[in-house]
């Protein structure tokens, strides 16, 4: 009997991380990862915080260079802090550097588009059929009419400046900025003392971006650093689903037999967006299942999904308090007034795991807006 054939539809995050972990820990079985881009990843960053990965996933992204500080910085015109939980970023380039590095060249393919994926096979879009034991697919967003949205958009760019720029770590939210087109936020990313990526980030109902204006944002922001002369060294936009409610049996009925990892499959922080957790845990966890076929493996993924619905209920209910409960140039009240709470408390809300005692803390308090609105908004009421 010849090895199981896993094909994986998409290079992106989620695609690569899984090949990464069946490449390392399943030399049984035959890989090939199909990506419509020229490289893998295409031109993102990622991060995580020391909080998100459990210890016996971590093995994933041995290997893959990262950049990581100790603690990182919140700022508020009513609240500054200093954080003291690790925060820690991917490149895309690192990530496709270490794809290439570690998979052989009949493994993957590159500038292959596809036209259908389902649980047997992947039709390309020259009419090629690639028949496969179990078929992941990992292609980014999906049909999303099951879903109740806002949006986190943003535009970042990486300067390389003539002098130190002085940012230590991470800015995760500088939300002194002018607010405009719902909750808006500066993030500050330093790479090296001169290198620093700054990302003018809004949470808004509109998924449209004004990459001219959000540029010159970022060159007055840069500016205003009194760093000297700064190029312009890489840039990179993104639309990211921000989820306040739907239904999952909508978004992956239960006869789908076609695995799905990634954003497509729901796996990312409903708040925050942050998805290299998500696809951390469930690489580690598909590379360990006894079998690599479609339906069971489908099987599995739909059950993990959507038990991670339910445990994130919470987090729907406090984006609907954001985006329906504050009005738009008081929005950044909400984080504004969670950044109050112990660092233990906030690392467990990063990493999705807030327990029923965390969560009324998260609530109590003076609100930040309206007691009526944040209970119909938390309820679900329009």
């Amino acid at each position: 009997m010849g090895m199981n054939r896993v094909i994986i539809a998409g290079g992106g995050l989620a695609g690569c991380l899984t090949a990464l972990a069946l490449a390392r820990r399943r030399p049984d079985m035959e890989l090939l990862v199909i990506e419509q881009g020229d490289r893998f990843g295409g031109n993102h960053t990622w991060s995580f915080f020391d909080t998100d990965i459990e210890p016996d996933a971590r093995w994933v992204l041995d290997g893959i260079k990262t950049h990581r500080w100790p603690d990182h910085d919140i700022r508020f015109p009513r609240r500054k802090r200093r954080l003291g939980i690790g925060y820690s970023s991917i490149r895309s380039a690192d990530l496709h550097q270490m794809m290439v590095a570690s998979l052989e060249p009949d493994n993957y393919r590159l500038g292959t588009a596809i036209s259908a994926v389902e649980p047997t096979q992947v039709r390309l879009t020259d009419g090629t059929s690639l028949a496969g034991d179990a078929i992941i697919d990992a292609r980014g967003t999906g049909q999303n009419d099951a879903l109740d949205l806002g949006w986190q958009k943003f535009v970042g760019r990486i300067y390389r400046f003539a002098r130190p720029h002085g940012v230590a770590r991470p800015v995760i939210m500088d939300g002194t900025v002018v607010q405009e087109d719902g909750y808006r936020f500066l993030y500050y990313l330093p790479f090296s003392d001169t290198d620093l990526l700054i990302e003018d980030t809004y949470y808004s109902e509109r998924p449209v971006i004004d990459r001219p204006r959000l540029q010159a944002a970022l060159d007055q922001a840069a500016g205003q650093l009194d760093a000297g002369k700064a190029e312009v060294i890489d840039e990179e936009e993104g639309v990211l689903p921000v989820i306040m409610g739907g239904d999952f049996d909508r978004l992956w009925p239960a006869d789908d037999g076609l695995p799905r990892i990634g954003v497509r499959a729901g796996f990312f922080h409903p708040t925050t967006s942050y998805s290299l957790p998500d696809a951390v845990a469930n690489a580690a966890l598909i590379a360990a299942q006894a079998e690599l076929h479609s339906a069971p493996l489908a099987g599995f993924l739909r059950a993990r999904a959507k038990a991670l619905w339910r445990q994130r209920a919470f987090f729907r209910g406090l984006n609907r308090m954001l985006f329906r409960a504050a009005r738009p140039e008081e929005r950044y009240k909400v984080l504004e007034h969670f950044y109050r709470l112990p660092p233990a408390l906030i690392g467990r809300f990063y990493a999705g795991r807030l327990g029923l005692l965390d969560q009324a803390r998260v609530l109590t308090g003076r609100p930040p807006v309206a007691l009526g609105r944040a209970i119909s908004a938390m309820l679900g009421k329009k």
